[in-house]
This record gives structure tokens, sequence and C-alpha cells, in this order.
């Protein structure tokens, strides 16, 4: 057996527009749906969202039973080796990494990532990632399609942008409106105007630096001018929302 096309780590590498969409209902029926819908990418949250290691397995499942090239990104629910070795071994190719603000920060979420001597990730003869031992030679070749994004959150990251887009093996940085909001002093607005300038000068700091850069947004008309200003991978809603807005919509039709 081969390993696994991430096409969502080539295609910002080559600087093609991903959409992609946010799960928070932890669930793998949401996760096949949004997955056949053909999103370029899912994020399987476990940071924020009632998930955990055994929900997160049963959603790569439903992202591969959907048929299509949606690459599933999990964000561990913190930028701890323990975790990202469990994620990785039940076959996650792609990670979002939160609260990542130093250099440290940054080489320790790639050191978690990688079999020594290059890193300290836990070694395991047969994982789901391995197909269960039937791509024999996984531990040699898995860094090729693993995609590795790092969350720039607060006013200490973004004074290290440049330091951690610099660092070997991060392949994107994402801009988190909602912590990034709160740390700048406007909690609950990430559509203030100077939370907008925090973000613009990030955006154009990391594409300077040569990186990819991402970031959530389910504002419509801010999604896409994001997308004009130069975000590579942009998140426009969640399966959350999207039941949400969906049930109250219908609803208002009736009363």
């Amino acid at each position: 057996m081969k390993l696994p096309v991430n096409h969502f780590k080539h295609a910002i590498r080559d600087r093609k527009l991903q959409v992609g969409l946010w799960t928070q209902l932890g669930s793998n029926i949401s996760v096949e749906i949004m997955a056949g819908t053909g999103f370029d990418w899912l994020v399987l949250d476990t940071e924020h969202a009632p998930n955990d290691y055994i929900e997160v397995y049963s959603q790569l499942q439903a992202c591969d039973a959907a048929g299509t090239t949606t690459q599933p990104l999990v964000r561990v629910p913190w930028n701890d080796k323990v975790m990202i070795k469990r994620y990785l071994d039940i076959g996650a190719q792609s990670l979002l990494i939160p609260m990542v603000e130093t250099v440290e920060d940054a080489k320790a979420a790639v050191a978690a990532t990688r079999y020594p001597p290059k890193g300290v990730r836990g070694y395991c003869g047969a994982p789901r990632a391995s197909k269960f031992g039937r791509i024999k030679d996984y531990p040699f070749v898995f860094e090729s399609e693993l995609c590795l994004i790092v969350q720039i959150e607060t006013k200490v990251a973004l004074s290290n942008i440049e330091k951690i887009a610099a660092i070997e093996g991060i392949d994107g940085l994402f801009i988190g409106p909602g912590d990034l909001s709160a740390d700048l002093g406007f909690i609950h607005d990430t559509k203030n105007p100077e939370v907008l300038r925090v973000i613009e000068d990030a955006l154009r700091r990391i594409n300077a630096a040569g990186k990819p850069a991402g970031i959530l947004c389910p504002d419509e008309a801010l999604a896409h001018k994001y997308i004009e200003m130069g975000f590579n991978f942009i998140a426009v809603g969640s399966d959350q929302g999207l039941l949400k807005g969906g049930a109250d919509a219908l609803l208002a039709k009736f009363r």
C-alpha cells in the first residue's frame, strides 16, 4: 500500500485557495456529510468542541468514506506531544496546533510529529496511519504528506511570526481571530477595526516570510475580503453554525 496523498498540503504549498469548514458537533455523520459536500478541508476540533480520541477516529473514517479529497485537519487540544502522537497514529495527516507563541513552541510541535532522531514521536509498529502495517515504509515516508499548521492567537505570537515561520516543518500559520481579539482587548469583537488592522498586518508578514496563511471567518463578505487580501486557506463556517442557522430560518417560515 502507498501513503495517502495530502491534497491540502500540496495545494497550500502551491498557494491554491482552499475553502474549509469547522466541525464542532463531534459527529462522524456530520463530518461525512460535510466531506461529501466537497470542502477542501475540515477541522475536526478537539480544543473547543465536545470531541475526543475515539470520536475523531470515526470522523477520520467518515472523511475516507465520503469519497472526496477533503482533508481532515485535527485541531489538538494543546501543543502536547502525547496527544499529537495519538492523533497521528490513528491517521491524521494534518494537524492544527493552538496557541503557538514562541520559537520553542513551534519547535516542540515539529518534534512531536517526527520520529527520532528528528523528533520525539513515540514509535508504533502498525498504527492505523500505516494502514495497520501495510504501508511498509511508513516511518520513512510519512513526513512527505504530513501538514503541520500552527495557530497565531496572541500578541506574543504576533511578535514572533517571522521566527515561527522560519522553523523547518511548519507548513502554514493560521490566525485565530477569536483568541487574538481577546488578547488585544476586544473579546467577542473579531471585526473591531483594530483587530482587522492587526490581522491584515499579520497576513502581510506571513506572506513575506514565504508561508501559507489561514483564518476562520464565517462572515461571507469579510471572508471574500480575506481571500482577496491573500489568505491561502480559509474556513467559512461550521457544521454547528449551519445547523443552527438552517433550523432558525426554517422555523421562522412557520412562525
